[in-house]
C-alpha cells in the first residue's frame, strides 16, 4: 500500500474501535511502521471517531515529528509503540485500546491465560498482565519489553490492552480476538468455570499456526498467576 492507503486503513481501524466501544473520548492509539523506517501515528487529543487521514502524524524512530498538519502531535503513548518496533523487527503495526471486558481483567490484575477457546489458543496463547506503568512515561515501555519476546497480545495493568502484528490489520484482529476471548471467559466463569483443553490438544493447536500462516510470537503453554510472570 502507498502512504495514503495506509492512512485510510488507520482511520478505518480507529473508527471501528470507537464503534465497538473500545475507546472513549481521546483514548487509544494506532501506529504503523513504513518501509523507509519512519512511522505513522494517530495524533494526541483527538477522538478516534474524528480521525481523518490528514490528521495522521509521521514521525522518526525517536518520536520526532517529520510531517504533521496544523500543529498535530503524535499520541502521548508513542513511547510504548516505538518500544514495540525496537524490540521486534517483525512488527509493522501496533494497537492500544481499552476494550471493556479485557480491560476489566487488566484492572483486576488477572491474566487471560486459560487455554479454553480454540481460536485464542492458536492466535494468541496466554495473555499476561504487564506491570503497572504511568501513561506517557518510559515506565510503560519498560514494563512491556520483557513480554514482547513471547507475546503479541498483552494486558496493561489498570490501563487497557496492547496488540502488535506484522501489519496493522493483524494487530487489530488480535485485539478483536482478545476482547471476544475475555467476554467468553467471563461468561464461562459465571456459568461455573472454564474447562481447559487438554495439553495434548493444546500442542496440536499450536502446531497448526504454521498451516494457518499465523505470524508473530506465541508463548506456548504458559500460565501467569494473577498477572505476574
Amino acid at each position: 500500500m502507498n502512504i495514503n492507503e495506509v492512512k485510510e486503513q488507520m482511520c478505518d481501524v480507529c473508527h471501528k474501535m470507537w464503534q465497538l466501544g473500545w475507546v472513549a473520548a481521546n483514548d487509544g492509539n494506532v501506529s504503523v511502521r513504513l518501509d523507509d523506517g519512519t512511522f505513522l501515528a494517530t495524533p494526541t487529543g483527538i477522538s478516534k471517531s474524528f480521525i481523518t487521514p490528514e490528521k495522521i502524524v509521521r514521525i522518526d524512530g525517536e518520536g520526532n515529528v517529520i510531517e504533521a498538519e496544523n500543529g498535530y502531535r503524535p499520541s502521548s503513548e508513542i513511547k510504548m509503540h516505538l518500544r514495540c518496533y525496537k524490540e521486534r523487527e517483525d512488527v509493522g503495526g501496533v494497537v492500544h485500546a481499552h476494550p471493556p471486558t479485557a480491560t476489566g481483567y487488566a484492572v483486576a490484575n488477572k491474566a487471560l491465560d486459560g487455554y479454553t477457546m480454540i481460536e485464542a489458543v492458536i492466535a494468541v496463547g496466554s495473555v499476561p498482565v504487564t506491570p503497572y506503568g504511568t501513561p506517557s512515561t518510559y515506565e510503560v515501555p519498560e514494563a512491556i519489553a520483557p513480554y514482547l519476546k513471547e507475546h503479541d497480545v498483552m494486558l496493561l495493568q489498570n490501563h487497557g490492552a496492547l496488540t502488535v502484528g506484522a501489519d496493522l490489520l493483524t494487530a487489530y484482529y488480535r485485539m478483536e480476538t482478545l476482547e471476544l476471548f475475555a467476554k467468553i471467559s467471563l461468561t464461562a466463569h459465571l456459568l461455573g468455570g472454564e474447562r481447559e483443553i487438554s495439553r495434548e490438544n493444546i500442542d496440536r493447536l499450536c502446531s497448526m499456526r504454521e498451516n494457518y500462516k499465523v505470524t508473530g510470537k506465541h508463548p506456548g503453554y504458559k500460565k501467569y498467576p494473577y498477572g505476574d510472570k
